[in-house]
């Protein structure tokens, strides 16, 4: 069976003098892309895994947990995706193993040598090296959001189907305002390559 994992941890949590905020905030995300618990985990203090519900969402998930975290002044996240076979099922999804399970692990320690923010593997060394370039641009935008452009990219992938007067009436800005931070946060290319990911994972 083929599954999703996306190994992460935060950068900078020790900087922090309030972590209940940003745990608060990270639990909340794991739930909002998982709501069964025994499918994410959160460990030595700042590292998380989660398994997702499908194997395309990948991206978009990793996007939605970095919004969620930046929305926290001067913290930001490490994500590697794993795509690959599940070989044995645990109680928790540290309990569970196989493919996916590596390569997001090993994925992760590339990062923190690397100095990346987000990263895949799959059994598909060509599809892992375009994917990963695609990454490596996109970043230049998320690696650089404001709190504000991350708060509305978390709350746009909340709401999905939200007109962005709604979104303004949520958090009390204009229709305008909210077509700028998006923009800003450059929203139309995040989902664009969103499309792409789905269409290619889906291929493998």
């Amino acid at each position: 069976m083929k599954t999703c994992i996306i190994t992460g941890d935060i950068i900078k949590s020790r900087s922090q003098s309030d972590n209940e905020l940003w745990l608060t905030t990270l639990k909340d995300a794991l739930t909002h892309l998982n709501p069964i618990k025994e499918y994410w985990d959160i460990y030595r203090g700042d590292s998380f895994q989660i398994e997702l519900n499908d194997e395309v969402s990948g991206f978009l998930a990793a996007v939605y947990l970095k919004a969620c975290i930046k929305t926290i002044d001067g913290l930001d996240v490490r994500l590697a995706i794993g795509i690959g076979k599940k070989t044995y099922k645990g109680n928790s999804v540290s309990e569970s193993s196989g493919d996916a399970f590596l390569y997001s692990g090993e994925t992760l320690e590339k990062l923190k040598k690397e100095k990346q923010n987000l990263r895949i593997k799959t059994e598909n060394s060509q599809l892992n090296k375009e994917l990963n370039l695609y990454f490596k641009l996109i970043l230049i935008a998320m690696d650089r959001w404001t709190k504000n452009s991350a708060e509305i990219v978390k709350l746009t992938i909340e709401k999905p189907r939200a007109l962005q007067s709604e979104l303004g009436d949520i958090i009390g800005i204009n229709q305008n305002a909210i077509s700028t931070r998006q923009k800003r946060a450059h929203l139309d290319e995040i989902f664009e390559l969103d499309s792409l990911y789905r269409q290619k994972i889906a291929q493998l």
